[in-house]
């Protein structure tokens, strides 16, 4: 039995690398050049639509971090990547046509893989392992087929998520925790404005630069809950005072009174080391974002794990959705791979890619399934986030700090709690790797 793929992005090709180099035959489906979609360019795999960055090359950063465990799955969008690098800095930025080409000539003359350059169509799903790797663009059709198995409900087109902080970069001096009316607990922290503040934020707000709308996304319409907090403020200065920003319910514990206006923040996972930024959807670029929300009180030192953002995508409700092998709970032998399943970024999503092909390769031979990496680990810290079933807006994230569990006891210090992170992650993830019951290419 083999393994069918549909998609050649980032995931797509990591997950016929995976599945192949253990020995899996494999077919690989990708739509283009028969039908290009609004972002791509070209027919070539693994295209880079946007940035041609990988994030941080650091072994010392999160990105760093998943990478190399990557690596030791026998990637091969890395050491691509690092193959064709230019100039970035910090950051491991590729030259995207070599980088491009370069991917697909080596799917196209691996021995076991089969690239296909046609529609796929839904009712070819049958028994073997099949992975959907079809990225925020996935075709009606298919999407319409996710949406039947999962439920509708729990398949998104569109990203319309707030900021996320770091919570051990909130003021909590400033910062206090209440629920509304004292009703739900404390799991709220409330940032309080008084109206110097509020008035100061308002105009730098319809100051700031907003982010351009791209082509493929003219047109989409966006729920009025899912409003910019930008356009709301247009409509005039109180609007957010009154709507998002209400502080009805609320008593700043330093004034024993009702602010006069209120971001709250609400925690993202079950360690609450994230908090979102309540009804906080943004367009504006992510330098602005950063300058002007630090001007909410108890933010002023917040660091931001991720940014606003509203824009056309496809992802599932994964902590529904989703198996730790990114199975589809009511298709177990179907799995999602990469940005769909509610992961955010390049190297993220081909990550996905490998975790799925080596599952579907196991499942093709009919062996188990294996153990999930380890929480402490990159890995582990973005499938946790799959996983986690905090009552929340679910949306995609990409690896950050804030994923990773803190150390016990806590340490205070930034650079040791990191330095204590990756420590854990880099020893989780070998002794991890020792149980895993495959060959790694």
């Amino acid at each position: 039995m083999g393994v069918t793929i549909v998609g050649g992005g980032f995931a797509g090709v990591e997950a016929a690398w995976a599945a192949a180099n253990r020995g899996v035959s494999v077919r690989l489906v990708e739509m283009r050049p028969v039908q290009m979609t609004p972002a791509h360019k070209t027919s070539l795999l693994s295209e880079l639509v946007c940035s041609n960055s990988f994030k941080s090359k650091l072994g010392t950063s999160p990105a760093g971090r998943l990478k190399a465990e990557m690596v030791a799955l026998g990637s091969i969008v890395i050491p691509t990547g690092e193959k064709h690098s230019v100039p970035g800095g910090e950051a491991l930025a590729v030259d995207r046509e070599l980088y491009a080409a370069d991917i697909t000539s080596q799917i196209e003359r691996h021995p076991r893989i089969t690239v296909e350059r046609r529609l796929f169509d839904p009712s070819e799903i049958g028994d073997e392992p099949t992975i959907i790797a079809t990225g925020p663009l996935t075709t009606e059709p298919l999407a319409r087929w996710i949406a039947e198995v999962t439920g509708q409900e729990h398949l998104y087109f569109f990203d319309a998520v707030s900021p996320t902080v770091d919570a051990s970069t909130i003021d909590r001096s400033i910062a206090f925790a209440q629920s509304r009316y004292d009703k739900g607990g404390d799991d709220y922290l409330n940032c309080p404005f008084d109206k110097a503040e509020y008035e100061a934020f308002i105009e730098a707000l319809l100051a700031a630069e907003r982010a351009p709308i791209h082509d493929f996304e003219q047109g989409v319409k966006y729920f009025e809950g899912c409003m910019p907090i930008e356009a709301i403020a247009e409509r005039g200065p109180r609007s957010l005072a009154f709507g998002n920003f209400k502080p009805v319910g609320l008593t700043d514990p330093r004034t024993g009174r009702r602010p006069y206006a209120v971001l709250q923040l609400r925690p993202e996972n079950r360690e609450k080391t994230l908090y979102s930024l309540v009804a906080c959807q943004t367009r504006l670029k992510w330098g602005e974002q950063k300058r002007v929300l630090q001007m909410v009180p108890g933010l002023a030192q917040a660091e931001f794990v991720r940014y606003g953002v509203i824009h056309r995508n496809t992802y599932v409700n994964a902590p529904r959705s989703l198996s730790p092998c990114l199975q589809l709970r009511h298709r177990p032998n179907v799995f999602l791979a990469g940005q769909i399943t509610g992961v955010e970024g390049y190297v993220e999503s081909a990550a996905m890619g490998i975790w799925a092909g080596i599952a579907a390769s196991l499942m093709a031979e009919g062996r188990d399934l294996p153990q999930p990496p380890p929480r402490a680990s990159a890995y582990g810290s973005l499938i946790s986030h799959l996983q986690d079933e905090t009552p929340r807006d679910f949306a995609p994230m990409n690896i950050n700090w804030g994923l990773f569990p803190d150390p016990e006891p806590p340490i205070k210090d930034k650079s040791q709690r990191q330095a204590a992170k990756l420590a854990a992650a880099a020893a989780a993830f070998d002794a991890w790797l020792a149980t895993l019951p495959i060959t790694v290419a």
